[in-house]
């Protein structure tokens, strides 16, 4: 299993991140993707070194949607120039979130489409974060994209969404909440969508599948994401295992 999304910085586990990966590890995670966004450039610093530094960890890096209003001209120079890492394999997570908007829509549409670009200059795919402003990114992506691969994470859409960003040439990467009874839309999409275009991840330490909601998630617990999203596509768990771990190491050229 490839966990195609987690925060591994020492904000979220400070000193316990050789023994969060040595769990997972055991769990039959083989490789992970740290994805560094906040603290302005400082996280995507911190993961283009924990991936130096790991064999089995890959790193993106960029601007959280939450954060664009805050992003300086030197912390763009920054991700430009860790895109070029040798084991930098994405930009982002960006993108729009109107749920919160911790950041002015304005500015979170010019982060995204500042993050495209970093994309196509680097030669990297875009991580997107999206929720509650489908349409408006899909439109972004088919203005600025220009076909660009790329992982829409935690896809938290239903059918209709997974078709447009499918078509868009994107990948849906499914967290723990295909394990919630209650998301009924992500299920259905997570059944609909192609094998060849979807990723399992955690997003760690955010969003825990059952039987772990409520607590601190870790990249260990993505078996229970597999699992479940094998039973809604009525596949063997091996057959899903297989299938995510060959899609996310084509999307990220890993």
């Amino acid at each position: 299993m490839i966990d195609s999304h987690c925060h591994l910085d020492v904000a979220y586990y400070g000193g316990e991140r050789a023994e969060v990966l040595g769990r997972a590890r055991q769990a039959g995670v083989t490789a992970f993707v740290c994805v560094g966004v906040g603290r302005g450039a400082e996280a995507a610093e911190e993961a283009a070194q924990i991936a130096a530094a790991e064999t089995d960890v890959y790193a993106t890096v960029g601007v959280h949607p939450h954060d664009s209003a805050d992003a300086t001209e030197a912390h763009w120079e920054t991700f430009a120039r860790l895109a070029r890492a040798p084991r930098v394999v994405g930009i982002g997570e960006t993108g729009l979130d109107y749920h919160y908007t911790h950041s002015p829509a304005e500015a979170q549409r010019a982060a995204y489409r500042r993050s495209i670009a970093l994309a196509h200059e680097a030669g990297l795919p875009i991580v997107s974060h999206i929720r509650d402003a489908h349409a408006e990114a899909a439109e972004i992506l088919r203005a600025d994209g220009g076909g660009r691969p790329g992982v829409i994470h935690c896809f938290t859409g239903g059918v209709a969404e997974a078709r447009a960003y499918l078509d868009l040439g994107q990948y849906l990467s499914f967290s723990g909440i295909v394990t919630f009874k209650n998301a009924a839309a992500v299920r259905e999409a997570a059944a609909f969508a192609p094998a060849d275009r979807i990723l399992v991840e955690t997003d760690a330490p955010y969003l825990a599948p059952v039987p772990y909601r409520g607590k601190k998630n870790e990249p260990a617990y993505i078996v229970e994401t597999v699992r479940v999203l094998a039973e809604l596509r009525g596949v063997p768990t091996a057959e899903l295992d297989a299938a995510t771990t060959e899609n996310t190491r084509r999307v990220f050229r890993l």
